[in-house]
C-alpha cells in the first residue's frame, strides 16, 4: 500500500452533535470501547472545542489512572492502566513546532502498548501509524452554548470495520 493508498479512509465519516461538555466527555467514554494499544488518535479543534474534555472522557472510558487534563506545559503525560487495559498516552502537540520536536518524544516507542491521543497533532503526527482515527471538534461563537459538532475521519484498514459512536 502506498503512502496516498494508506491515507484514504476506508470508512465514512461520521458527525454528531453533542449539546453539553458532559455529552463530550461520556462520547469520548464511549469511543474508547473502540480503542486498543496501538491506536492514533489525534483531535484538532480551535481553542475551547473541547479537545480536553473528550480526552478526559477517553481515559475514564480506558480506565487509566490519574485526571486527564490538557498536558499544554509539560506537552505529554502517560496514564497507566487501573485494570488490564493499555495505557493512555496524551500529548498535546500545539507548542511543538515541527516533526523533529515530536520525533523528540518518542512516541512511537510505546505506540504498540499504548492508545495515543495527540490534541494539535493535525499535520505533526499523521506519521507516526498508518492507521488513525482524527476528530474534529467545533464549537459555535456563542460561548454561552456548549454545543459541539464532533466529526470522526477513520483512516487506514484498523477502522475499516470498527462501528463508530
Amino acid at each position: 500500500m502506498t503512502g496516498t493508498e494508506a491515507d484514504q479512509p476506508l470508512a465514512a465519516p461520521v458527525e454528531l452533535v453533542l449539546p453539553t461538555a458532559a455529552d463530550t466527555e461520556q462520547f469520548g467514554r464511549r469511543l474508547a470501547r473502540r480503542l486498543r494499544a496501538g491506536d492514533l488518535v489525534l483531535l484538532s479543534g480551535e481553542l475551547g472545542a473541547g479537545k480536553t474534555t473528550l480526552a478526559r472522557g477517553l481515559g475514564a472510558g480506558l480506565g487509566v489512572r490519574g485526571d486527564v487534563t490538557s498536558p499544554t506545559f509539560v506537552i505529554a503525560r502517560v496514564h497507566p492502566p487501573l485494570t488490564g487495559g493499555p495505557a493512555l498516552v496524551h500529548v498535546d502537540a500545539y507548542r511543538l513546532g515541527d516533526l523533529a520536536e515530536v520525533d523528540d518524544l518518542d512516541l512511537d516507542a510505546s505506540l504498540s502498548e499504548s492508545v495515543t491521543v495527540v490534541e494539535w497533532g493535525e499535520g505533526k503526527v499523521e506519521g507516526l501509524a498508518e492507521d488513525r482515527l482524527e476528530v474534529v471538534l467545533h464549537r459555535g461563537s456563542d460561548p454561552a452554548d456548549e454545543t459541539r459538532t464532533v466529526r470522526l475521519r477513520p483512516v487506514g484498514r484498523r477502522w475499516a470495520d470498527v462501528p463508530l459512536p
